[in-house]
C-alpha cells in the first residue's frame, strides 16, 4: 500500500500546479528522507548517465530542431495557401486542406506545438472569414496538429521505443496505417458534417479564377520539398539505411536547406530555433530525471510487483488488461503530459503486458494513439492551449472545447478499431 499512497500523493501534488519534474523528484526525495532511505539515491547518477547516453533519445532534440526550423521556413504557409485554392471550391474544403497539411507537417516535423500554432495563425482567420463554424475550425486545427504524435517521426514513439525497449523504426512502421486511418476519418467527418450542415463549412467565394491545372501544379510545387524531406527521413529508417538518430540529423540539415530555398534563413532564425530546441529538450529531460527518481523509490516500495500482480490477475485476460490500461492512460491524459505517462505509467504496465505475451510494438501503438488523444482532452490538452494562445479573439475557450469533442470521439474509435483489428 505504500506504493499506492506514494503515487496518489504525487498526483495530488501535481494538481497544485507545481512543475512535473519537481513534483516527482521532490516527492521521491521527501519519501526517501522521511523513511530514512536517502541512500537509495546513490543509484541516481548511474541512471541519469544511462539516460543521457541513450542513442535513441538523441533523436529527440534533433527532431525538435527540425520542427522549429520548418516552422520558420514558411512551408506551412505555402502548403495551406495552395491546398486552400485546390479544395476551397467544395464545402469543407478549407478544413480538409488543414487536415492534409497537418498530416504533412506531422510527417516532416513531429512537433505538435509548431503545427497547431502555424495553422492557427494561417488557417483559422481564413476559415472564420469564409463563414466556417468556429467550433469546426477550432476542432480541425487542434486535431490536425496532434497528428504529429502518431505519424512518424513522432517524439512520443521515440520515447515509447526507449521505455518498451523496442526499435523505434518498428514503431514508426507500425504507426503509418493508424495515422492514415486518422487522417481519413477526420476528412470523412468534415465532408459529412459540411454536407449535413451546409452553413458550418461553406465553399469559398471569389476564389482564384486561375485554370484548375495551374492550381494543381502550384499545390504540387508547394508539396514537393516537404515530401522530399519525409522521404529522406522516414525512407532512410524504413529502408534500414540509417538509425532514427541519424535520420533525425539528416532531417535537421534538410530543414535548414528548406529555409534557404524559401529565403527564410538568417542567423537570428537559427539562434531562435536553437534556443527553442534547448528549452523544449531541457523540459523533456528534466521530466525524465524526475520520473527516474520516482521510479527508483516506487520500485523500492514494491510498487512495480504489486501493480504487475494486480494487472495480471484482471478478469478477461488480455482484453481486461488492455481495457483497464487504456482507460487509465485516457483518464490520466486529462491531467498530465505524455512524457510523464510514458516514463511513469507505461513501465508499470510493461511487466503485465510481457507476462500476457502481448506484442509490445502493437501495444506501443495503442498507447501512442491514446496519448495523442490527451492533447485534445480538456482541461489540460496542450493543443487547446496552443490554439487559445495563438487565436487571439477569433474563438473562445468554450468554442474550442466543443469543437474538439467529435475529434476525440473519432480518435477513440480509431483506437478501438486498431485494438481489435491492428
Amino acid at each position: 500500500m505504500k506504493s499506492v499512497a506514494l503515487f496518489v500523493f504525487a498526483f495530488i501534488v501535481l494538481l497544485t500546479g507545481i512543475p512535473v519534474a519537481f513534483t516527482f523528484g521532490g516527492v521521491s526525495l521527501a519519501y526517501a528522507a522521511l523513511t530514512d532511505n536517502i541512500d537509495l539515491f546513490v543509484h541516481m547518477p548511474r541512471r541519469i548517465f544511462a539516460l543521457m547516453q541513450s542513442s535513441t533519445l538523441m533523436a529527440v532534440p534533433l527532431f525538435i530542431f527540425m520542427g522549429v526550423v520548418l516552422e520558420k521556413s514558411g512551408m506551412a504557409e505555402r502548403l495551406l495557401e495552395s491546398m486552400g485554392r485546390l479544395f476551397g471550391r467544395v464545402r469543407g474544403g478549407l478544413a480538409v486542406s488543414t487536415v492534409l497539411v497537418g498530416a504533412v507537417l506531422a510527417a516532416s516535423t513531429g512537433v505538435v506545438g509548431a503545427s497547431v500554432v502555424a495553422m492557427a495563425v494561417i488557417a483559422l482567420p481564413v476559415m472564420v472569414r469564409h463563414g466556417y463554424s468556429k467550433e469546426l475550425s477550432s476542432g480541425t486545427i487542434c486535431a490536425s496538429g496532434t497528428l504529429g504524435q502518431i505519424i512518424p517521426p513522432s517524439i512520443v514513439l521515440i520515447i515509447l521505443g526507449e521505455v518498451l525497449q523496442k526499435p523505434v523504426g518498428e514503431l514508426f512502421k507500425a504507426a503509418v496505417w493508424p495515422g492514415i486511418a486518422l487522417v481519413g476519418s477526420f476528412v470523412v467527418y468534415i465532408l459529412v458534417r459540411s454536407f449535413l450542415q451546409k452553413d458550418s463549412a461553406p465553399a469559398m467565394k471569389n476564389i482564384d479564377a486561375a485554370p484548375f491545372g495551374d492550381i494543381v501544379k502550384s499545390a504540387m510545387v508547394s508539396a514537393i520539398p516537404p515530401l522530399l524531406l519525409i522521404v529522406l527521413v522516414l525512407g532512410s529508417i524504413f529502408g534500414g539505411f540509417a538509425t532514427p538518430t541519424e535520420s533525425a540529423a539528416v532531417g535537421a540539415v534538410g530543414a535548414l536547406v528548406l529555409t534557404i530555398i524559401y529565403r527564410r534563413f538568417s542567423f537570428d532564425m537559427l539562434r531562435m530555433a536553437a534556443g527553442e530546441t534547448t528549452r523544449v529538450t531541457s523540459m523533456i529531460f528534466a521530466i525524465l530525471v524526475g520520473a527516474t527518481a520516482f521510479s527508483l523509490v516506487f520500485s523500492y516500495t514494491g510498487g512495480e510487483e504489486e501493480v504487475a500482480a494486480m494487472l495480471s490477475a484482471l478478469p478477461g485476460g488480455e482484453i481486461g488488461f488492455i481495457a483497464v490500461s487504456m482507460l487509465t492512460i485516457f483518464f490520466l491524459g486529462f491531467f498530465i503530459d505524455f512524457v510523464e505517462i510514458s516514463y511513469i505509467v507505461v513501465p508499470l504496465l510493461l511487466p503485465a503486458a510481457e507476462a500476457l505475451g502481448l506484442d509490445l510494438v502493437w501495444f506501443g501503438i495503442l498507447i501512442a494513439l491514446n496519448l495523442q488523444t490527451s492533447f485534445l482532452t480538456p482541461p489540460f490538452g496542450f493543443s487547446l492551449f496552443y490554439l487559445r494562445g495563438s487565436a487571439k479573439d477569433l474563438v473562445t475557450t468554450p468554442q474550442i472545447y466543443r469543437g474538439v469533442m467529435p475529434f476525440i470521439a473519432i480518435q477513440v474509435c480509431v483506437l478501438i478499431g486498431y485494438a481489435v483489428w491492428g
